[in-house]
């Protein structure tokens, strides 16, 4: 019987498949280890593969791809439910097979190589800035047990602490110099290692056709744009603006029985670091709205004084989201509003 659609349990090493008819009766399953799996996989007619969203899925979908099949990705919460009996490999290829059959189930979009770059870069700019600011604590943490008092800020390690090691009248030793020495040594580093991020971001901006569009958007710069652009690429995954703001957990949340809606806070779904990077991007446009009269910086004010400021920025950046959808899907220009 022909093989229509086969779930694929990926893992490091050894692959599981459960392979179905277009009734979805079972057909075949097979494991795979690593090496095997691509070979195995052309030799196949072009059919539907179907995996969890997880490590290393988009690199196999490209490769896929490239084979001639379709691929799709499933979030794995959405795999649980059609997982039956006890939990192994096999099941699990089982549940996504069964899973993807579903015509009401929603898939993930698969990053092309461009994208999987950037989320990268992302990831590497965040963690030399958490270590900067990791270092920036701990020197000032340490310089308090003797008896010396810096503001907080990576500012004030960056002008202070060169004043401190300087300053002979102060009650550091020999040896806690030099260890604020290599501290000092240190944070320069990740100083370096910083603004080098900076420099690429801009550049990496600057090529990207669809970045530059986003980067017009107000409450939008240049980290919040490539963010975008590396979750969400041009945006036609997603049905319309809304798709796109509630994909990002920007929508109220939601439990209703009975015929009475009761709606909640944020469903903080999705992408946590990109929604945080909208929220911020609000919290700067609500700030700079109170002296400007066009209409979206009074809708703002509006909305501000009767829900709250903090309500009131979760507002905002649904409908920044909603703007961005428009620029990436439909090829638009931003456009101030007047």
């Amino acid at each position: 019987m022909k093989i229509t659609t086969i779930g694929l349990d990926i893992a490091k090493s050894i692959f599981h498949m459960f392979a179905v008819n277009k009734n979805g009766r079972f057909v075949k399953k097979k494991q795979l280890r690593r090496k095997q799996v691509l070979s195995f996989m052309a030799t196949l007619e072009p059919c539907l593969i179907v995996m969890e969203a997880c490590g290393s899925a988009n690199y196999w979908a490209r490769k896929f791809i490239e084979l001639g099949h379709q691929v799709k990705l499933i979030a794995p919460q959405y795999v649980n439910p059609f997982v039956k009996g006890n939990k192994n490999d096999y099941n699990d290829a089982e549940g996504i097979a069964e899973a993807a059959q579903r015509p009401t189930m929603r898939f993930v979009p698969i990053k092309s190589i461009e994208q999987q770059d950037i989320q990268n870069f992302h990831r590497q700019r965040e963690r030399i800035k958490k270590e900067r600011k990791a270092l920036a604590s701990q020197v000032r943490g340490l310089l308090g047990e003797y008896g010396i008092v810096i503001n907080k800020g990576i500012s004030a390690i960056r002008n202070e602490l060169p004043d401190i090691l300087e300053d002979a009248t102060n009650e550091l030793t020999y040896l806690s110099r030099e260890i604020f020495n290599e501290l000092w040594l240190e944070f320069q580093v990740t100083e370096v290692k910083f603004k080098a991020c900076e420099v690429r971001l801009n550049t990496m901006n600057k090529e990207n056709e669809i970045c530059v569009r986003l980067d017009e958007i107000l409450g939008i710069g240049a980290i919040t744009a490539s963010a975008t652009y590396a979750a969400a690429g041009d945006g036609k995954d997603f049905v319309n603006g809304r798709h796109f703001s509630a994909w990002l957990g920007l929508v109220p949340g939601q439990h209703s029985t009975g015929g009475k809606a009761t709606l909640l806070g944020i469903s903080k779904r999705g992408n946590s670091y990109l929604r945080t990077l909208y929220i911020h991007g609000a919290r700067a446009v609500l700030r700079h709205s109170e002296n400007k009269t066009d209409r979206f910086s009074l809708w703002a004010q509006a909305l501000k004084s009767r829900r709250g400021h903090n309500k009131a920025c979760v507002a905002v950046a649904n409908k920044i989201a909603r703007m961005a959808w428009v620029i990436m899907a439909k090829g638009e220009s931003y456009r101030p509003a007047i």
